[in-house]
Parts: C-alpha cells; structure tokens; sequence
C-alpha cells in the first residue's frame, strides 16, 4: 500500500488538516497517511527539518513525504518534488530541504502542475497534493515538473569548535521537555579522543558523564545522553529539563574536554 507521511503547521482545532487529508483521499482513497506531525509552530522549517530528518528513515522505501510548512501562495516560490535514498519529498522550496539533507536529491524537479485558482491561497491541497499522490501511485518525477539544479539554501547555526571545547547551542525542545543540542555524537566523539569532559550550562550547572538511558541516574536528576536523534541530550529522569533547567531554544551550552 502507498504511504504519504504529513509534516505540517496546520495544528488539529482547525479543518485545514482535515481538507488536506480529504483532498488526497479523494484522489487516492486507498493510501495510508501517516501524520509525522502537525504541531510545527508556525513557518517554524528548522523545526520541521528536524522532525522529518529524525522520522523518515524509518519508512519503507518509496514512502512519499509531503511538507506543509510555510507553503502559502508566493509568486517567488517555487514548488518542487524529489527523491533521496529512495524516497520522496514535495513542498514549497523556501530551504526547508537544504536543513533536511546531508547531501544532494538524487533527482530534483520544479513542479509544472496547473494550479487551480479556487486553492490558490491553499496550494498545498492543490499542487503539492496533486504531485504527492503521482507519486505514490508509481508517477515519474519527470512527469510532474522540470529539471532543476539545486534547491534553496538556509544555513543553520554550527558548534564552534576549539582544541578542548565545544560551544554548541539548544535547537530543539521535544514534547517531554528534553533539551536536545546541535552537538552531534560524531563531533562529540572526534573532539573528546577519549578524554573526560564537563558540561556546562546556565553558569552554574555542570553534568560530567554521559548515560545511556534516561533511568541511568535517579528520578529529578539531571543527565546527558546522545539519543535517537544522535544529538547531544539534556535531560532530567522522570522531569522536564527545559523548564527546571531554565535552558531555552538558542541557548548556549559548552563541553569542556580534560587532559
């Protein structure tokens, strides 16, 4: 069965989540859609970046990801569709993509599907469910738009790396109010050379040895692990990190690594 996965801003109180399903149901009544999430704040694509990066690997082959996200009619954006490690992706092309891949889509188009003037403010019904379900019932990409060379580029913020230090900052706060950062275990890992390392955050607050699991350390107390996403985790066992740990998106947290 053909599998669409939703990743959108569109919440669930209003019907706009709602049309979007009816509209590809019309078209392709026995899909599976899968909801990746509709609680991305609003225009928020790094958020959504995340999400997504973190979840699609874990669809079969072929899978189709259609991403509603800052998507609205805008006679500068371009709509595109395209396929990596086997799977597909539509959505407007306002850098989403450039935060999602690690490299280039193996093959990339600009949409030439017509667009209905009644859902011109809502293309995401139209065009992009148009294009997602062509390509869930097997379609080309090449049937549905036209060659295009790169896509458009958003640049996220990088950890500064030092000798002994690695200054990163808060990118993501998950719904249990795990602080994740955008220290990577691969850079974490190339820069510590087996070496002890503190973790500083908010001044005072250190954490000096990685767990593997969340109960590692007793309830209320604090910890850090590399989790699902292979980011650098702040947490609290059985409590909410972000909260307690008064750590923010964007915040600044730095490891220092020891002789």
């Amino acid at each position: 069965m053909a599998i669409i996965t939703l990743t959108t801003d569109l919440g669930s109180k209003d019907f706009y989540q709602a049309a979007l399903k009816g509209s590809i149901l019309s078209i392709l009544p026995n899909v599976n859609i899968v909801d990746v999430t509709h609680e991305v704040p609003a225009f928020n694509i790094s958020y959504a970046a995340f999400v997504l990066k973190n979840a699609y690997t874990y669809f079969p082959k072929n899978t189709v990801h259609l991403i509603g996200i800052d998507s609205v009619f805008n006679e500068n954006t371009k709509y595109i569709a395209l396929r990596y490690k086997d799977h597909y992706f539509v959505g407007a092309d306002n850098g989403i993509f450039s935060l999602l891949f690690d490299e280039q889509p193996d093959e990339l188009v600009e949409l030439n599907i017509m667009q209905d003037l009644k859902f011109l403010h809502f293309p995401l019904v139209d065009i992009l469910v148009k294009a997602a379900v062509h390509l869930a019932k097997g379609g080309k990409l090449k049937e549905i738009g036209i060659h295009a060379d790169d896509i458009e580029r958003r640049m996220l913020l990088h950890p500064v790396i030092e000798r002994d230090i690695i200054r990163g900052s808060v990118i993501f706060i998950d719904t249990f109010s795990n602080v994740i950062t955008n220290i990577t275990k691969d850079l974490f890992t190339k820069v510590q050379r087996n070496r002890d390392f503190s973790l500083y955050f908010r001044k005072s607050e250190t954490i000096t040895q990685l767990s593997w699991h969340y109960n590692e350390v007793p309830e209320g107390e604090k910890l850090c692990l590399f989790g699902i996403s292979n980011h650098l985790e702040i947490a609290i066992n059985k409590g909410k990190a972000s909260g307690l740990l008064g750590l923010h998106l964007n915040d600044i947290v730095r490891v220092e690594f020891h002789p």
